[in-house]
């Protein structure tokens, strides 16, 4: 029940209608007795810059989750962000802080890569593809090459923006390759789908499947669906996958931590989270 002392975190992005975060939080705050709530709110990147500082005005906001589109918009946002959110160029969590001020930090790729390792899938040493360098998907890269992969391939619709991560990545990484420009998926041991491609019916692929061996990790993003086209297409091939939600079961310990609400293990919030498709 939400009473005038709940405490508010709001949930960012646009459309929200994929939104997943709620039935996991919610739930977890509910039994044990947290007297919070994390509300959906869609804003239109076009509304996005103007909307943040007010949203923050709530008294009773302690913080946000952010989702795409916002991730890198948020980064010019906030007062301060981490040194994990600036090398990812993106944040997907604010916290405001006792005298106003807002930091940003980023928790996706700690949860997908904390998620593919936990499934037996080891980043040292590797080769991994990832396509698309937005928010997310420079997450989940900067995440990987802490995690020691060997070689980077990154892929997006625009250069500028895998270009600029790549550049990120070398100066924070120099020991590992990192190249970009191709998402032919052949020859990688993991390949992420970091793209919106798979909310919509009739999506094409993000990779050509019948260049993916059946010995790669095949990694997602997106949450519309618990197996989307790409997982269907992946596992049909034998390959092991990670659907989208394993993500957020992985980093939201994090952001409960961030938020001051304690923690919780991923099993946990597995055992409570009401997840509809």
């Amino acid at each position: 029940m939400i009473s005038g002392k709940t405490t508010l975190i709001a949930h960012l992005g646009y459309p929200t209608e994929a939104f997943k975060a709620p039935m996991i939080y919610n739930p977890w705050f509910d039994k044990r007795g947290i007297d919070a709530v994390v509300v959906p709110m869609g804003v239109k990147p076009e509304d996005y810059a103007a909307s943040l500082p007010q949203i923050f005005r709530f008294s009773n906001l302690r913080g946000a989750l952010v989702t795409m589109p916002h991730k890198v918009t948020t980064m010019a946002l906030v007062d301060e962000v981490t040194p994990t959110a600036r090398v990812a160029g993106a944040c997907n969590a604010i916290l405001k802080r006792p005298d106003g001020t807002l930091l940003g930090d980023q928790f996706d790729g700690a949860g997908f890569v904390r998620g593919v390792e936990r499934k037996g899938r080891l980043f040292k040493g590797t080769r991994v593809l990832v396509s698309g360098t937005g928010g997310v998907g420079s997450a989940i890269a900067a995440s990987i090459a802490a995690a020691g992969a060997a070689e980077l391939m990154l892929f997006d619709m625009s250069d500028a923006s895998a270009n600029a991560l790549a550049a990120r990545l070398c100066e924070n990484y120099p020991r590992m390759t990192v190249t970009t420009g191709s998402k032919d998926p052949a020859g990688y041991d993991v390949v992420v789908n970091a793209t919106p491609l798979g909310m919509k019916e009739g999506d094409p692929l993000p990779f050509d499947v019948d260049r993916i061996d059946p010995g790669t990790f095949v990694g997602e993003v997106v949450m519309k669906t618990e197996f989307t086209p790409l997982l269907q297409a992946a596992k049909a091939k034998g390959c092991q996958v990670q659907v989208g939600t394993d993500m957020l079961f992985e980093m939201i310990p994090a952001y409960l931590e961030f938020f001051g609400f304690g923690t919780a293990s991923p099993e946990e919030l597995r055992a409570v989270a009401q997840l509809k498709y």
